[in-house]
């Protein structure tokens, strides 16, 4: 076992630990409702040192060899799907930053267009991909201890950018439908804003889609969002969000999860915790367990697919912009079928 240890204002951290993590009274299985719980999962979780200190690809090292050529086998149909939304160029509720998209000069031969966004891409309507450092830290630390005087001094994220993973993300999907959970779904089909999705409900899922999630695994979540939002438009940030429950990170860490994605911002809100702890499962994956996010992917169609076929697992792929230090990227994954 390999302890490193870290003081991070006032708290000591414990980093590298090889248990899947902490356990509490009697062997209970720990729960996240409290800052206090929250604390301790950042500790409990953290994959801090475990691929070395200037290690910059997190939970994305358990993406071996042998898992791509695995994941590369399950199509069947030679069906590809794309995960993401249209990218948003007109404002709305859920959408203050947009894609300008300008024409240029139009001629016989030809034209070009120029594509610029009004502001960042990170937030609750583009589908992107969190870097695993950066853009996400605690107390001015970043995933393996990346440090905001590090950031200001490099100009951008000088380590475990959007670039580390410019060679893309090829592994095996696990698409949960938790509008097929008991009593989580409205009659629409959706999950309405706030529904949260627990570590149990993925176990009750993975028994009901006869899937099992494994070391090196995309996790996806599918809650309806954009559904919903056909149909009654969009809605305020306020308003809140289907979505995982913090107590997520524990099921993560202990099937070592290499991603996770949901068709809206991956976190429930309201959060169901104290207002000072914001986006806890953003902060336990990207920050203490290294594990990167795509937000915002749409998968309407891949849904479909799966009930068609009752197969819920597929090939995944993804490939960032090469951006350097890049704290994420817009991107189109694949789902192929």
């Amino acid at each position: 076992m390999r302890i490193r240890v870290i003081a991070l204002s006032g708290m000591v951290l414990s980093f590298g630990v090889s248990i899947p993590y902490a356990l509490g009274p009697a062997g209970a299985r720990p729960t996240i409702a409290s800052e206090a719980d929250y604390q301790r999962a950042l500790k409990d979780l953290s994959n801090w040192g475990r691929w070395g200190d200037d290690d910059e690809l997190g939970a994305a090292n358990l993406i071996t060899p042998a898992k791509r050529k695995q994941a590369m086998a399950l199509p069947k149909e030679g069906l590809t799907i794309s995960l993401a939304h249209d990218v948003a160029q007109e404002k709305a509720e859920d959408a203050p930053n947009i894609l300008e998209r300008v024409l240029g000069n139009l001629a016989p031969t030809g034209t070009t267009d120029r594509y610029q966004y009004t502001g960042t891409y990170h937030g609750v309507v583009h589908s992107h991909l969190d870097a695993v450092d950066c853009h996400i830290m605690v107390d001015g630390k970043g995933y393996n201890g990346r440090s905001m005087d590090d950031i200001k001094a490099a100009g951008g994220c000088p380590k475990g950018n959007i670039n580390a993973l410019k060679d893309g993300v090829v592994t095996r999907a696990v698409l949960f439908d938790a509008t097929r959970l008991p009593g989580k779904a409205a009659p629409q089909g959706w999950l309405e804003p706030g529904t949260a999705i627990h570590r149990e409900d993925l176990e009750a899922l993975e028994k009901l889609e006869h899937v099992k999630v494994s070391a090196g695994d995309v996790i996806l979540l599918y809650t309806g969002r954009w559904k919903r939002r056909a149909m009654l438009g969009p809605w305020p940030n306020t308003t809140g969000f289907a979505g995982y429950h913090a107590d997520v990170a524990y099921f993560i860490k202990q099937r070592g999860v290499s991603f996770i994605g949901c068709d809206g911002p991956n976190d429930v809100s309201p959060t169901g915790l104290p207002p000072t702890v914001t986006n806890p499962l953003h902060r336990l994956a990207l920050v203490a367990m290294g594990v990167s996010i795509f937000d915002n992917l749409d998968f309407e169609r891949a849904v479909e697919q799966s009930r068609r076929l009752n197969r819920y697992e597929f090939l995944f792929m993804a490939a960032p912009l090469r951006i350097e230090k890049g704290t994420g990227s817009p991107l189109n994954p694949l789902a192929l079928f």
